[in-house]
């Protein structure tokens, strides 16, 4: 008797503890279903309440991949990143395609993604006057590229460089 009572205390317990770990990692900033159940894997709580823990927070509403991946998108078009970045940090996060192409499109109406990317390569290349231009635009044409502006868009700003 006292055995299995030691075991639901440790179970309950341990509810308590993924609970107040998942609230720590939310205080900080929101996260989606899937990096929230990761983390609490890696501190090696049971799969049993890592899934109880994330539908509590999720019935809840502290956790929602919509809600986040519009936090998301709108906080990296502040830095400003392209949107193929965005999509593959929101793939990582473990949201859904549908999901990501949904916030994806919601940003696509108020974000013009050449045109940021044309203010970011003037800027950059007004930095390298110093060198010769043929390297500048590579410069500048591998510096948007890495921010994650397509291959496309980018090439046609560092043309009109």
């Amino acid at each position: 008797m006292k055995k299995q009572c030691a075991r639901n205390s440790a179970r309950s317990n341990s509810a308590e503890e993924a609970r107040a770990y998942a609230f720590l990692l939310l205080k900080f900033r929101l996260r989606s279903e899937s990096e929230l159940a990761l983390r609490l894997r890696q501190k090696k709580f049971p799969e049993k309440i890592i899934q109880d823990t994330v539908s509590f927070l999720k019935d809840r509403q502290f956790i929602d991949d919509r809600l986040f991946a519009k936090g998301w998108v709108s906080s990296r078009l502040k830095r400003p990143f392209g949107l193929r970045r965005i999509r593959q940090e929101l793939a990582q996060k473990g949201l859904d395609k549908e999901i990501i192409e949904e916030a994806l499109g919601q940003a696509k109406e108020h974000y013009s993604e050449s045109a940021v990317a044309g203010q970011l390569a003037e800027k950059r290349f007004s930095k390298l006057k110093n060198i010769e231009p043929q390297k500048a635009k590579a410069r500048v044409y591998a510096y948007l590229v890495r921010r994650g502006f397509s291959p496309e868009i980018t090439s046609d700003i560092v043309k009109g460089l």
